[in-house]
């Protein structure tokens, strides 16, 4: 009888604490979806490691689709994304090459719904520091949070040509409105 009673305590407490961890993150990816939907544009510095060259820069997001990254390196590259148009430009050489990004994984960020997709889909775990959400859909993404303040910390992808890619941001501004033209794509040249 004692062997029962100690049985029950056990599955118990274990069932009470799963039940409440599956709350606790249920809770962080409700918390990470208000916030997204009230997210209208980003300003934010990056790291970028692409299979293990470090690149540094600045960007500015505006939802839906639009992202402008200037690169802090000697060719001055600034990449330009304006829904589905993708632009990279060596302002050194006075240089514009056009990509298309329809099969591109940055769509799963650019976007606030295919966003919100990954958050509610996706595995989540979670450490001290951050919030990981590892989806697996059409393009894997791993995708991070503070988990202080829910901030977009960055992604993992690996893109259309099998490159890893880590894209480490530091945010500056939330919610900025950004110049008329700001995300206009360069002409062909």
């Amino acid at each position: 009888m004692l062997v029962n009673v100690k049985f029950f305590k056990k599955t118990f407490l274990i069932s009470f604490f799963l039940l409440i961890t599956a709350s606790l993150l249920a809770s962080e990816k409700d918390q990470i979806i208000v916030q997204l939907n009230s997210l209208n544009s980003l300003e934010f510095t990056f790291d970028q490691l692409i299979n293990e060259k470090t690149e540094k820069g600045s960007c500015l997001l505006e939802f839906p689709g639009k992202l402008k990254c200037n690169y802090f390196d000697d060719k001055k590259k600034e990449l330009i994304i304006n829904n589905k148009r993708l632009a990279i430009t060596q302002k050194r050489y006075d240089k514009t090459y056009h990509y298309p990004i329809s099969k591109s994984p940055f769509l799963n960020i650019l976007y606030k719904n295919k966003l919100l997709e990954i958050v509610k889909s996706g595995e989540l775990e979670s450490t001290d520091q951050l919030i990981k959400l590892v989806y697996f859909g059409d393009n894997d993404i791993t995708v991070f949070f503070d988990k202080k303040n829910l901030n977009l910390k960055g992604w993992e992808i690996i893109d259309q040509y099998n490159n890893y890619i880590n894209f480490s941001i530091k945010i500056v501004a939330i919610n900025d409105v950004f110049k008329k033209g700001t995300f206009k794509v360069p002409e062909i040249n």
